[in-house]
Formats: structure tokens, sequence, C-alpha cells
């Protein structure tokens, strides 16, 4: 089983690729940028403000799918600035609370849009018996 998944509230793909693919088990995420979803633009306020929202495109993906932040099982992040991790760490730690998924996080040479951040996550269908 694949499934794409789309999701009118979060922003719509900038290029030939899904927002998400759920397979019987799993849902895997594209990365998400802090978009705006009705204007497309990122939102002003930098890494803080740009992870917030892109957390926020991600909740909304895995929403689609019927899924949420809790049935996330690894996450990784790419940052233009890795000099900026403790800010995203910060707003990241507000959304991941208890039994945070596995990370990695690097520092990239360039992001779509010139984005300070980009969040993308695979997760755990819920209900799910495993």
């Amino acid at each position: 089983m694949r499934k794409v998944i789309i999701s009118e509230k979060a922003p719509k793909a900038i290029g030939p690729y899904s927002a998400a693919i759920e397979t019987e088990t799993f849902i895997f995420t594209s990365g998400q940028l802090g978009l705006d979803p009705v204007s497309g633009e990122l939102v002003q306020g930098g890494i803080e403000a740009e992870t917030r929202q892109a957390i926020k495109n991600l909740f909304e993906v895995l929403k689609s799918s019927g899924s949420d932040l809790n049935s996330v099982v690894k996450t990784t992040v790419f940052l233009k600035d890795i000099g900026e991790f403790p800010l995203m760490n910060k707003i990241y730690g507000e959304y991941f609370i208890n039994e945070p998924p596995a990370r990695s996080a690097f520092q990239v040479a360039a992001l779509p849009k010139n984005a300070c951040v980009e969040i993308e996550a695979i997760a755990v269908k819920k209900n799910l018996d495993l």
C-alpha cells in the first residue's frame, strides 16, 4: 500500500514531490519549511518563527493522514546555520515534550526560499498493532 497525502492546511509543494507518503506502517513526510500556508512565503521572525511554522506544517500533513506529532519516531532537521541550533532546539522542544523522537540535525549549504530550517519526519501510523 502506498498513498499520497495532501493537506489543505499546509503549504503546497514547491516542486514535483508529495507532502507525505503513507504506507501500511509508516508516514514519510517531505521536509517542511516555515512557510505560511496561505501566502506560500516564509514567516517573519527568523529561525524561531520558521521552526514553529515548520512544525505546525508538519502537524497538518500528519493530521491529513490521521496521525499527529506523538506518532513521530524520527525527524531530520536541516539548518542553514548550525549556530542557530539552540534557538531551533528550544522551539522544537515545545512540541516534542514526552518521549521525543529520534533526531538528526545538519547544517546545509542552502535551503529552498533561503529558509533557515527544514524539518522532515517519519511517523508510525496511529492505531497500529506492532
